[in-house]
């Protein structure tokens, strides 16, 4: 009964909420187009005819499609022919899927998870099986899947021991959806053993798909093309979020001259005008990306800072620097995925916060592929120091080490889905 109440809440609030929620994305298409575009399939309606039995693969921003394609590919080498119907919550996420598509694959927007938006968007697109990535529990999502006879997977699945203390406050509603999951294919055994505690039935450790994501050769022999270019040491800040370009810029100030080109790329697209702005401030001389097609100009190589304002693009900025900082681990954002940076061969340097990808973490430490510092300060010092360092080709063979050690994960949790969607995979 308490958990029938929790839902019925939680439903009604959600139904009470849709105007704020579609207004919301209307608003945020003001800067990214992408989100108001369909708008229609966020309810439920508007879908393209499609043929019943894909396997529906979700994977709601950028960082969750990349590591899709990898599962992708390996449904495909073992189910050739196979259909799938890829689903997005995010612009970001949608426009790199689109990539992903072959022919008789469809994509679309995640319903909003109100019970009638699901029952629509099940109803129509009738998948074989539904794979959910890393930490995307919805509850009227799964229960509606299980009275629809779709079974689900939570696939890479992934969560920390912040976001399990925080999901215990809403384990009415968590627990009972959690329960319905036909398999949960957890990325380590921390994961997995707090995936069962907030009700996870059917759990396997099957590794990381991100080891198994291969960066685009072109954008890495590009990146390498710049560094030559360049002549000087580059250090790049990946994926940086909001309260970590202040401090960064700050220390980069107070550097001795010559310093290293900095190259810096925040995370989010709809904030590249103001990180610009704040390193014009700072007395920067800045070049955006945007503003050259494939080799930087003669002006661009005179500047100061590097701004990343490219989407798609990460192995490109890792193959062209000499070392990173791990955005996202310096504020309280838990980090980033530091795996690329490996798969690419670029030495990283990380923050204390890396709870998103603790194990991870802890392995690229073990390999000397990375070193932890306990702030921004210590973290440019030993950036620079690492991108003057004649013996930084050592770090990179153990970056490259680390990321082709654990790889597999793909296939493994390839097999789990086509078995749980009762498609057979070529022997």
């Amino acid at each position: 009964m308490t958990h029938w109440l929790a839902r019925t809440a939680y439903s009604t609030l959600l139904r009470l909420l849709t105007p704020a929620y579609l207004l919301r994305l209307w608003w945020r298409g003001r800067r990214e187009a992408g989100y108001r575009v369909a708008l229609t399939q966020r309810l439920g309606w508007g879908y393209a005819p499609t043929e019943p039995g894909a396997v529906w693969v979700h994977a709601v921003s950028l960082g969750e499609t990349r590591a899709a394609a990898a599962l992708l590919e390996a449904l495909r080498t073992l189910r050739p022919g196979v259909r799938l119907l890829l689903t997005h919550g995010t612009a970001t996420g949608r426009e790199a899927g689109q990539a992903l598509l072959r022919e008789g694959d469809r994509q679309t927007w995640l319903p909003w998870d109100t019970p009638g938006a699901v029952r629509r968007f099940l109803r129509h697109h009738r998948p074989a099986v539904g794979v959910l990535m890393e930490t995307e529990i919805w509850p009227n999502l799964l229960l509606g899947a299980q009275a629809a006879g779709v079974p689900m997977v939570l696939a890479n699945a992934r969560l920390s021991e912040k976001s399990f203390v925080k999901g215990q406050r809403i384990a009415v509603l968590i627990e009972p959806a959690a329960r319905t999951l036909a398999r949960v294919l957890a990325q380590t055994e921390a994961d997995a053993r707090r995936l069962r505690a907030a009700g996870g039935a059917h759990v396997q450790v099957c590794g990381n798909l991100k080891f198994d994501v291969s960066p685009n050769p072109k954008l890495l022999a590009r990146g390498l093309e710049w560094r030559q270019r360049l002549a000087r040491p580059v250090v790049l800040a990946a994926s940086t979020r909001e309260g970590e370009e202040m401090p960064l810029l700050q220390c980069w100030q107070a550097l001795d001259a010559p310093r290293p080109l900095l190259l810096l790329v925040p995370r989010h697209p709809q904030r590249f005008d103001a990180v610009a702005d704040m390193a014009a401030d700072f007395g920067f001389r800045l070049a955006r990306r945007s503003s050259w097609a494939k080799l930087p100009p003669d002006e661009a190589l005179q500047a100061d800072v590097w701004l990343g304002d490219s989407m798609g693009e990460m192995p490109l900025y890792y193959a062209g620097a000499d070392v990173a900082l791990l955005g996202g681990s310096f504020g309280r954002y838990g980090g980033q995925n530091l795996i690329e940076a490996a798969a690419c061969g670029c030495p990283l340097v990380m923050g204390p916060h890396t709870y998103n990808f603790a194990e991870a973490a802890e392995l690229s430490l073990a390999a000397g592929a990375s070193l932890r510092v306990k702030d921004i300060d210590e973290g440019v010092a030993r950036a620079v120091a690492l991108a003057r360092n004649p013996a930084r080709n050592e770090w990179v063979q153990r970056a490259f080490g680390f990321a082709s050690a654990h790889r597999g994960a793909a296939e493994r949790m390839a097999r789990q889905i086509l078995a749980v969607a009762g498609l057979a995979a070529d022997p």
